[in-house]
């Protein structure tokens, strides 16, 4: 078998080159760019690795964890989920600075790439520059905060392990019904442990966001009950974005004379000025929404 020796820090970049995408006819990479901030958690050897790439996986350094880790964020739901950012800090209060933005990933399903420098798994370095000093437990650090708010969460304490534990954060990142921020916790011995490494890890590939279809009978249902409907509704969220339905939406309002209401997520699915748009709706929308919704009989 073909192996090749990199450190922790150097493959993980040379995996993350390695994934692809296609978006609007185009073969891209995942992973569009880097925000980072560099201290002695992560700058002698994800830094490092990450230097030489900038051509094909550009890097800007940030000035706050959490602004930068939140653009992040931004990125990924303005790209639907197709493409993902990646943000990067030192340990202590700088990894706790993220917490935020991976809270709102988590809560609004946007995928984004998050990697903190972690504590030395030899332990002979102990305590280091802000590390949590927990006397009880030993394995206790700050990227424990982050489990809570990620829908992958991993501390890679071996170089092998990011053989399994990369691709099946990408899978979660990737599916619609998972998706959400993946942490990883990259202790600083770890990440300069070199390994051997087999080289179709390494070989591109191009992932695909499945788009499962309904089940006929579902729509048959649904046939049949706008078909009755004398005062039907639609509700828009955000899924309507992220499946790039929106042609679709307006085409089936418009002929079928439907009006059409926002979520928070579904905003913009129709434009306001649209002669079907009724506005957003629930306890923060607006009278007019809520209005056609007391009165609907099919929603």
């Amino acid at each position: 078998m073909e192996t090749i020796r990199l450190t922790t820090a150097q493959a993980i970049v040379k995996w993350l080159l390695a994934q692809r995408t296609i978006v609007d006819g185009q073969e891209v990479g995942v992973f569009a760019g880097v925000f980072g901030i560099f201290g002695h958690g992560n700058v002698t050897c994800l830094a490092e690795a990450l230097e030489p790439v900038q051509d094909r996986l550009p890097t800007w350094r940030g000035h706050n964890e959490q602004s930068m880790a939140l653009a992040g964020v931004a990125y990924g739901k303005a790209m639907r989920g197709r493409r993902i950012m990646i943000a990067t800090s030192s340990i202590g209060p700088g990894s706790t600075n993220m917490v935020t933005a991976a809270a709102v990933a988590h809560a609004n399903r946007i995928p984004v790439l998050l990697f903190s420098g972690d504590t030395f798994q030899h332990r002979i370095v102990d305590p280091v520059l802000q590390q949590v000093e927990n006397f009880g437990d030993p394995t206790l650090t700050v990227a424990d905060t982050f489990k809570p708010v990620s829908r992958y969460w991993d501390r890679i304490s071996r170089p092998e392990q990011i053989i399994q534990s990369l691709p099946q954060a990408l899978a979660v990142m990737l599916d619609p019904a998972t998706r959400g921020p993946a942490f990883f916790a990259l202790p600083q011995d770890i990440q300069a442990e070199a390994y051997d490494y087999p080289a179709r890890f390494f070989e591109p590939r191009v992932h695909y966001i499945r788009r499962p279809g309904p089940d006929p009978r579902d729509i048959a249902a649904a046939a049949d009950l706008l078909g009755g409907a004398k005062n039907p509704m639609i509700i828009a969220g955000g899924g309507v974005h992220y499946s790039a339905a929106v042609p679709t939406l307006t085409d089936f309002a418009e002929r079928r004379r439907i009006p059409v209401v926002e979520t928070v997520g579904g905003k913009a699915t129709l434009v306001h000025s649209h002669p079907n748009y009724a506005g957003p709706i629930g306890v923060t929308g607006s009278a007019a929404a809520n209005a056609v919704a007391e009165v609907a009989d099919v929603v």
